[in-house]
C-alpha cells in the first residue's frame, strides 16, 4: 500500500514560528509570546527535532512517525518587560494526557485531547528557563478521540499523538478580566466580565461604564448578523490593570411553525441552512491545518459554491477558525466529540438497514466514559458559545458513544439555550432533542413524519477520483464512484435539484453534503485533501442559491 504525503500551499510556505498569531480572538490583550517552532523531541527510544504544533504523525512535524508515549522539551527566555504580576502558559489542544514541567517543576496535568488549557507558571519562572511536557496517548476510547485509530483505513484516519495547536505565554496585573460571558440576541447584547467588577466597554459608537461586572449594550443603527450580512460590533474593554479587545454579533434562532410546518428562523425569518460536512483534517498537518490562512480557503471555496453553513463533524477546531465563520459569514453546526466503543455491526450497519430506534440509557454503560463526555460536552459550549456563527450543537453522531441523550438534552440546554439541539444525529433517535435528524446514503433522499424541522445532517458523498492528489493509492471510500468532472458535478447538480430542492416545500430546514475535501481513504470531498483541485464547478452554486431561496417563497 502506497500513502501519498502531500503539501497543501499553506504548507509548501510554512513559517519558522507557525501559527505566530494570537489565538483568542475574543478576549485579546497585548501580551502574547508564542512557543511554537523547534522543539527537542524524544520518542520511540530516539532524539529529534519536532516542528510544534504539528503532530509527530504529520509531515509538517519533520517526524512522520507515531508513538505512545514522547517527551517535548525546549529553552526559552521571555523579552525584557514582559512580565507583569502573573504569567500564563496556555496549550491550544494536547492529545491526549499532559504533564508539563517548568525549570524542573511540576506544574500540572491536563487529560483530553481536544480542550485548550492554560497553567499559572509565576512562581516557576527564572530568567532562561527550560519547558518540558511529557505525553501519552494511547488512545483511551474513555476519553473523546473523533476519528482517530491505530490501524487508519475507510472512515477512520491516522492517530495524532501530542501538542497539536499553539502553546503560548501571557503575562497580566494582579487584577485582570479571566473571561466574558457574551449573551446576544436581536435586542440587546449582555456581557458578563469574570474577574472584575468596575471598567468601561468602548464600542464603535459609545461608552458604557460598568461597576457591577455587567456591560448592556445596543447599536444606536444595530444590524443583525447572519452569513448573507455578518456584522459583527468590535469593542474593547478597559481596567484599572487591564485592557482587552473582544467583538459580538446581534441574532436570534428560533423554532416556529409556519404554514403547519416546523422552521428553523434565523432574525425571525425562515432560514435554510445549506451545508458541508467539515471533518477539519488536512493532508500535511492532519488536525492541524498548515496556517490561519487555510481555514480561510476551506470557508471561502465552500461559499463560492453557494453553501452558508459548514458541520464541524467530531472535532474541536482553535477560536481561529470560529472567529474567521463569524467575520466571513458561514454559519456552523458544531459537534461534540465522540468517545465509547465503536461498533460496525451495531452502530452502522443495523442502523443503515433498519433498527433507528432503541433506548439509549441501555447502550455505552462505562461510567468513565459516560462522564468524560459529559465532562468535554460542557468545556465545548462553556468555550465556543461566544461565537455568533455557531448556531446549533450536535451531542451524538450515529449512536457512537451514545447514551441518555434526554439527560444530555437538558444537561446541553441549561447550558445554552439560545441554539438548535441535535440530541442524536443520524439514529437511535430519543424524544428530548429540537429536530429530527437523519442521515440518508445509499437511497434517495426522503422526508418522515414529525413535529420537528427536518434536518438531513448527512448525505452525498460522492466519489472522484483525482489522479495525484490522492493519499491511498490502492483503497477509497465513499457513496457513489463517478468517472470524471463532468459526470460528478452532473449527479452533484441532479441530487440537489430533483432530490433536495423539492424537499424544502415538505419541511427539511437544513442539508449537510458529505463532504469538503477528501480525507485519507475517502475521496468524496468537494476538493482534493490537498486542497488544490476543486472539483465542483459554478453550477453548485446556482443551484444552491434556488434551495435557499425556496424556503421564503
Amino acid at each position: 500500500m502506497k500513502l501519498n504525503h502531500m503539501l497543501t500551499k499553506q504548507g509548501e510556505n510554512l513559517s519558522k514560528i507557525p501559527w505566530n498569531v494570537y489565538p483568542r480572538p475574543q478576549l485579546k490583550r497585548d501580551s502574547f509570546f508564542c512557543l511554537n517552532g523547534e522543539w527537542d523531541f524524544y520518542f520511540n527510544d530516539k532524539n529529534a527535532k519536532i516542528l510544534v504544533p504539528f503532530a509527530p504523525e504529520s509531515l509538517l512535524s519533520q517526524i512522520q512517525e507515531t508513538c505512545e508515549e514522547c517527551i517535548y522539551k525546549r529553552e526559552f527566555s521571555l523579552p525584557e518587560g514582559f512580565v507583569k504580576d502573573k504569567v500564563f502558559l496556555h496549550f491550544g489542544a494536547v492529545d491526549q494526557i499532559a504533564h508539563v514541567y517548568l525549570n524542573g517543576e511540576f506544574v500540572g496535568e491536563h487529560i483530553g485531547g481536544y480542550e485548550h488549557f492554560s497553567f499559572d507558571i509565576t512562581a516557576h519562572l527564572k530568567e532562561n528557563n527550560e519547558i518540558i511536557v511529557k505525553v501519552t496517548d494511547n488512545l483511551d476510547k474513555t476519553l473523546p478521540y473523533g476519528k482517530q485509530t491505530k490501524k487508519r483505513g475507510g472512515m477512520w484516519y491516522t492517530k495524532t499523538t501530542g501538542i497539536w495547536q499553539t502553546v503560548w505565554i501571557e503575562s497580566v496585573n494582579e487584577n485582570y478580566i479571566k473571561s466574558l460571558d457574551i449573551q446576544a440576541d436581536d435586542e440587546k447584547a449582555i456581557i458578563i466580565v469574570e474577574g472584575i467588577k468596575k471598567g468601561v466597554a468602548i464600542f464603535e459608537d459609545k461608552r458604557v461604564e460598568f461597576d457591577n461586572s455587567v456591560i448592556e449594550y445596543t447599536p444606536g443603527n444595530k444590524e443583525l448578523w447572519s452569513p448573507e450580512n455578518p456584522k459583527l460590533y468590535y469593542f474593547t474593554i478597559e481596567t484599572e490593570q487591564d485592557k482587552i479587545e473582544s467583538y459580538l454579533a446581534f441574532r436570534k434562532l428560533e423554532i416556529k411553525q409556519i404554514n403547519d410546518i416546523p422552521r428553523l428562523l434565523l432574525n425571525g425569518k425562515p432560514y435554510f441552512f445549506n451545508g458541508v460536512l467539515d471533518q477539519g483534517y488536512y493532508s500535511d498537518g492532519i488536525l492541524t491545518p498548515a496556517s490561519e490562512e487555510s481555514y480561510v480557503e476551506d470557508i471561502l471555496l465552500m461559499k463560492e459554491a453557494g453553501f452558508n453553513m459548514l458541520r464541524k463533524h467530531i472535532k474541536i477546531e482553535g477560536e481561529l477558525f470560529y472567529y474567521h465563520c463569524d467575520r466571513l459569514g458561514m454559519a456552523v453546526f458544531q459537534d461534540m466529540v465522540n468517545n465509547g466503543r465503536y461498533s460496525f455491526f451495531f452502530d452502522t450497519a443495523l442502523p443503515t438497514v433498519f433498527m433507528q430506534k432503541f433506548p439509549d440509557k441501555i447502550l455505552h454503560l462505562n461510567k468513565k466514559s459516560r462522564r468524560n463526555f459529559e465532562k468535554e460536552m460542557v468545556q465545548t459550549v462553556n468555550s465556543l458559545k461566544n461565537h455568533p456563527s455557531i448556531v446549533y450543537w450536535t451531542i451524538f453522531n450515529e449512536g457512537w458513544g451514545q447514551f441518555d441523550s434526554a439527560r444530555m438534552y437538558d444537561t446541553l440546554k441549561k447550558i445554552d439555550s439560545t441554539r438548535f439541539i441535535d440530541s442524536t444525529s443520524g439514529w437511535f433517535r430519543g424524544k428530548k432533542t429540537d429536530v429530527e435528524s437523519l442521515h440518508v446514503y445509499f437511497k434517495k433522499l426522503k422526508t418522515v413524519k414529525t413535529n420537528k424541522p427536518i434536518i438531513i445532517s448527512e448525505f452525498g458523498g460522492y466519489v472522484l477520483k483525482i489522479e495525484n492528489h490522492i493519499f491511498n493509492d490502492s483503497k477509497e471510500y465513499g457513496y457513489k464512484t463517478l468517472k470524471d468532472k463532468e459526470e460528478f458535478n452532473l449527479n452533484l447538480l441532479d441530487l440537489f435539484e430533483n432530490q433536495l430542492l423539492p424537499l424544502v416545500k415538505q419541511g427539511v430546514c437544513a442539508s449537510v453534503y458529505t463532504q469538503v475535501s477528501d480525507v485519507e481513504d475517502e475521496i468524496n470531498g468537494l476538493v482534493t485533501y490537498d486542497r488544490k483541485v476543486k472539483k465542483f464547478d459554478y453550477r453548485l452554486k446556482e443551484i444552491n442559491m434556488r434551495i435557499f431561496e425556496e424556503i421564503s417563497k
